[in-house]
């Protein structure tokens, strides 16, 4: 081994350990795409993007929090996903006509789900199109991109013009404490 061997930056094996389990993950998504069909509602048909602050809610997460959404809004109900893509992935997977669901999201990929799809800027809270009136929805499922104050206050005010009443708020965090 030589000097310059010994400054060679190295993981350590939990970080190796982690990138690896990064990579089968990422393989398997690729696998399943080339072996199976995907929808344009099904998780990964569009991926999460980091940069963008998203991180999906795995398939179990994703479909019990979407079907206590169905639950909660009742037959007939209007569901809004404020940036909580998988979930609305997950609602559209169902393919129910017993209630209805929008996205509102700043990721303007998924403008492919067209009119249920509606922009979505945490910054302007309140700059929604005009068929989003105020109390319109049965509950609003929101997953804000940031754990910041800022970001919740703002995504509040969001919620509290759209929800008739119900809201189940969500963060990466329920992710993480699902795993443990």
């Amino acid at each position: 081994m030589s000097d310059s061997d010994d400054d060679m930056p190295q993981l350590s094996s939990q970080a190796l350990a982690a990138l690896q389990e990064f990579y089968n993950e990422q393989q398997q998504r690729e696998d399943s795409k080339t072996t199976a069909k995907i929808n344009n509602y099904s998780l990964g048909s569009i991926e999460e993007n980091w940069q963008l602050s998203q991180f999906w809610y795995d398939t179990d997460t994703a479909l019990c929090l979407a079907d206590e959404a169905i639950r909660a809004a009742g037959k007939g109900g209007r569901i809004a996903c404020v940036s909580a893509p998988s979930i609305y992935q997950k609602l559209k997977e169902q393919a129910s006509k017993d209630f209805s669901a929008c996205i509102l999201e700043y990721d303007q990929r998924f403008s492919v789900y067209g009119t249920e799809y509606v922009f979505y800027d945490y910054n302007n809270p309140l700059n929604l199109p005009a068929n989003l009136t105020a109390h319109s929805f049965d509950i609003v499922l929101a997953d804000p991109p940031y754990l910041s104050e800022e970001c919740l206050r703002k995504t509040a005010e969001t919620i509290k013009y759209l929800t008739k009443g119900k809201i189940l708020l969500c963060t990466e965090f329920l992710q993480l404490i699902r795993r443990v």
